[in-house]
């Protein structure tokens, strides 16, 4: 890896994408919580600037295609990514441990893997060799705001 790719920063800027600002909480909960070294992110949506992209609202497998689904899981993961660095202060500082996709899917949809696949690619993209982890994708009958996807995410925090 050349100097200039060194860093989760370096990495997101490489690919074109930048971390948006962590989004506080819609409900009675936290955006995330740190017991120990362990930091707990919750649930993201696939929420842009100007809230969830049509693109990615709907049902995968009834109108919403699967690189959609995937693009979706990216946007979700950059809001998990975000949450972390406001929890931490620095993406290097974190190894992932593991992934959970929720995708709004028809109940015949069986792709869930390959959508979930959209945010694995890309934490594993900007943390590198941390990025690795454990991932599980089940699909649901909705989310809120009719989005596609909800990501959350469990990251250990190295001293």
């Amino acid at each position: 890896m050349t100097a200039s790719l060194e860093t989760p920063e370096a990495r997101l800027a490489a690919l074109g994408l930048a971390l948006p600002t962590a989004a506080a909480p819609v409900a009675n909960y936290v955006p995330y919580m740190q017991t120990g070294a362990v930091l707990f992110v919750s649930g993201q949506l696939p929420v842009g600037a100007n809230g969830v992209d049509p693109a990615h609202k709907g049902k995968l497998g009834a109108g919403v295609s699967l690189e959609a689904g995937q693009a979706a899981a990216r946007q979700a993961a950059l809001n998990v990514l975000a949450q972390a660095k406001a929890a931490v202060g620095d993406l290097a500082k974190l190894r992932a441990v593991r992934l959970g996709g929720y995708v709004n899917s028809a109940p015949d949809f069986a792709s869930l893997p390959q959508v979930v696949n959209g945010a694995s690619d890309l934490v594993a993209a900007v943390l590198g060799e941390n990025g690795k982890h454990a991932r599980f994708a089940v699909g649901v009958a909705q989310l809120p705001l009719d989005a596609a996807v909800e990501v959350e995410g469990i990251f250990e925090i190295l001293a």
